[in-house]
């Protein structure tokens, strides 16, 4: 009876010791916690011709397939002109990008501030200086270097970027945002959508434009075709950027081509400008540029001022913008529309933004209409006087009030006769300025490409217990049971022996 006790007791003891470590064992696995490591944010600063602005990117620090699932969180324009303007005056930058940047030092947790990178990308803006003046380029690219190593995020340089970055990163951004790399499935995890086209992108600057998109058939002879990897997966993305069609530059070639054809070098009419409305200009605001050096009066007085006077004539206006278009260069050649450029048939459908969609807004155009409606309300729009003008914008300012005529002239040419849309697919371009809370521009694309480079950090597995007590847990439990079924076995050997004893005995026993 007293053997049989004890030999109880461990029994039991080493059941209980193999159902606990089983138990915690399945408890650590099943009820661990998947953490993300958090966000990560990523500034970048889009030096456009005509103003700055800076954008605050974040997406999961594990990314997805190589690339970050990114999202705007915040965007500032920087007071006064594009960085290109400060050649004279590099030093006068700071002033204006500290409003921005200290707001977004707000947006932005203070203990990321160091990991957090910031990238300036300037465009066709800068490339013009560059071409016309490198010195006063690098001196305004210094002055930008210098200012952000004061700032406490992790400043990766300033550069001009090419034009065919430019419509890349552009069309990118138009794709990410629609939806056309990545969709939640019902699960809410981030799949490739199945059998969804890609759109083309359309971007309208201060001094130059840019057509990306995806051709019908692979086109080896297009030097423009661009490989661009995302998600996993590759892209062959046509894109070409025109430098000097911008809406900026081509007005003041306008400018430069009305002053070359007028009779007085002092008064000049423009028949895009509304009428009743007068403006003074001086020459070098319009003939200074390296795109209007060809059409510089022989007689080139930087300072001389030229009255412009808005006759308000759309049939004039129209004839007066094709001129800034070479639509003879190719010869008639079908994937050649304009200015020696080759490209592909335009398919699919089209997002048209920046500058096409601030024009458009002016219209009072939705987001989609026929070319017939939009011919329609630029001849109305044309024909209105500066005084009625007032009252059918949405927003006046003059700068851009005076122009809408001649960007809307503008856009119909280079949509029309330059990348060859007619009535048919005219209806498969959307105007837009942002999908949900981002801005469709091209430094979202560039911030995507940028995530490819950055490493992704692993996701954090929080545990029910602490690796040290499961692992105390586990080799007390494991030495109980061990001692338990040692002396159970030595109990098994004592009981044997007894009973082998015991056999001997009985054996030997005299009767």
């Amino acid at each position: 009876m007293l053997t049989r006790t004890p030999s109880v007791v461990a029994q039991v003891f080493l059941l209980l010791s193999i159902i606990l470590v089983i138990a915690i064992a399945v408890i650590q696995i099943n009820q661990q916690k998947i953490l993300s490591p958090g966000l990560k944010y990523g500034i970048v600063l889009d030096a456009g011709s005509s103003r700055t602005t800076v954008y605050v990117y974040e997406w999961p620090a594990e990314k997805e397939n190589n690339t970050g699932v990114v999202s705007q969180t915040f965007k500032c324009n920087v007071k006064g002109p594009g960085i290109s303007s400060y050649e004279n005056n590099p030093g006068a930058l700071a002033k204006p990008l500290d409003d921005c940047l200290n707001k977004v030092k707000e947006r932005i947790p203070v203990h990321l501030h160091k990991t957090t990178s910031v990238y300036l990308g300037a465009t066709a803006g800068m490339r013009l200086l560059r071409l016309q003046n490198e010195t006063a380029a690098n001196d305004v690219l210094a002055s930008v270097q210098h200012y952000f190593r004061a700032q406490p995020f992790e400043f990766r340089g300033a550069q001009i970027i090419t034009g065919t970055e430019e419509g890349v990163y552009g069309w990118i951004t138009a794709n990410y945002l629609m939806g056309n790399f990545l969709e939640r499935n019902l699960w809410r995890t981030w799949v490739h959508p199945y059998r969804k086209e890609t759109m083309g992108a359309l971007d309208l600057g201060g001094a130059s434009t840019q057509i990306s998109f995806i051709p019908e058939v692979s086109q080896e002879n297009f030097n423009s075709t661009l490989q661009v990897k995302l998600y996993g997966y590759n892209y062959n993305v046509y894109t070409h950027s025109f430098q000097c069609y911008g809406r900026d530059e081509a007005e003041k070639r306008l400018l430069a081509l009305l002053l070359q054809k007028s009779s007085t070098s002092s008064s000049v009419d423009n028949p895009c400008y509304p009428r009743n409305y007068n403006t003074a200009l001086t020459v070098k605001y319009f003939c200074g540029s390296l795109c209007t050096q060809s059409l510089r009066p022989a007689n080139y007085y930087p300072n001389q001022s030229v009255s412009f006077r808005g006759t308000g004539d759309p049939g004039l206006c129209q004839e007066m913008v094709s001129l800034l278009f070479n639509l003879t260069a190719c010869r008639n050649q079908e994937d050649c529309p304009f200015d020696r450029v080759h490209q592909p048939k335009v398919k699919g459908n089209f997002v048209a933004f920046s500058g096409f969609y601030y024009t458009i807004n002016a219209l009072n155009l939705s987001d989609r209409f026929s070319l017939s409606d939009f011919n329609s309300s630029m001849w109305f729009f044309c024909s209105q006087n500066w005084t009625q003008l007032q009252f059918m914008l949405p927003k006046f300012e003059e700068t851009y009030a005076r122009s809408y005529c001649f960007s809307a002239n503008f856009i119909y040419y280079l949509l029309v006769h330059g990348y060859n849309f007619d009535e048919g697919n005219w209806a498969q371009i959307h105007f837009q300025k942002e999908v949900g809370n981002s801005s469709i521009t091209w430094s979202l694309g560039y911030m995507l490409s940028l995530t490819n480079m950055i490493p992704a950090e692993s996701k954090m597995i929080q545990l029910p217990l602490k690796p040290p007590l499961f692992a105390g847990l586990l080799i007390l439990l494991t030495a109980t049971a061990l001692l338990c079924l040692l002396f159970l076995v030595y109990v098994c050997i004592v009981s044997r022996n007894r009973k082998d004893v015991s056999r001997v005995e009985y054996v030997f026993t005299p009767e």
